[in-house]
């Protein structure tokens, strides 16, 4: 018997993702992907594993995007999930539980393990990774363009950590590196709409510090080589978005041949 409960993806161009993704959900009732105008076959995929395919733009709000999606729902509870994510069968157990004893004072927060080449990523700051995932839809919208907010008036409750979600976060290093330029320039943007500013001191300070932490106090050193590896890359992420950042008030204009010599 199937679980009263949507479980919502969104997704774009997720044809190596989408199966796996949608068969780790097939206890629910209801899976519901949003395509963000795919051009591979994600939206083919996940209409033949039995899920619902409704078509709506992203453009860059991920917040509008999953506020669309639970009113596409047609369960009171919702469990969101990413497409590079599975939902072991643990956490499947406990949504189960959660979701037939029908409490709805209550939103949860599950974990999450992210694997890279095959590792699991228990340290630097990587796992337990709560995020909010399961709960009812009644009230509940999100925000933000980048780091999506839920707004809702449900009690949350985090689950035991062995009840986690698997997470598939890059598929490699040119995956990794599209993810860092991408997100460095979102998070770039939204810091100077806040009204900050950079400086080459930020440049310096806050990388040098972003991946001390990572590495030495919470503990990356204990995933050996990746460990080491992701920690190093932090390092230029975090600098990336501090150069991006400064950057964003300068211009790039091509000043001209004679201009060029005279300042060479």
């Amino acid at each position: 018997m199937k679980l009263p409960l949507s479980v919502l993806i969104l997704a774009k161009n997720e044809e190596m993702n989408i199966a796996d993704c949608i068969r780790s959900a097939l206890f629910a009732e209801e899976i519901i992907v949003i395509d963000d105008s795919s051009t591979d076959r994600t939206a083919e995929i996940a209409k033949s594993l039995g899920a619902k395919v409704v078509q709506h733009e992203l453009a860059g709000n991920w917040g509008a995007q999953q506020t669309f999606a639970i009113q596409q729902a047609s369960y009171d509870w919702i469990y969101f999930l990413d497409a590079d994510e599975r939902i072991s069968e643990k956490l499947g157990r406990k949504i189960r539980e959660l979701v037939e004893k029908d409490d709805r004072r209550y939103a949860y927060c599950n974990a999450r393990l992210s694997y890279f080449w095959n590792q699991p990523l228990r340290h630097g700051g990587w796992f337990p990774d709560y995020v909010v995932r399961l709960l009812p839809a009644k009230g509940t919208y999100v925000t933000g363009f980048v780091h999506p907010q839920f707004h809702h008036d449900y009690e949350e409750v985090r689950l035991p950590r062995e009840e986690y979600l698997i997470h598939y976060p890059y598929r490699d290093w040119n995956h990794y590196f599209g993810k860092l330029n991408f997100y460095t320039t979102l998070a770039a943007e939204k810091s100077r709409a806040a009204g900050k500013r950079s400086s080459l001191f930020a440049m310096i300070s806050h990388p040098i510090w972003a991946s001390f932490r990572m590495y030495i106090l919470q503990g990356g050193w204990r995933d050996g080589r990746i460990g080491f590896v992701l920690a190093m890359f932090h390092f230029f992420y975090t600098m990336a978005k501090y150069v991006k950042l400064y950057y964003l008030d300068k211009s790039n204009d091509h000043v001209g041949d004679k201009e060029a010599c005279r300042n060479s």
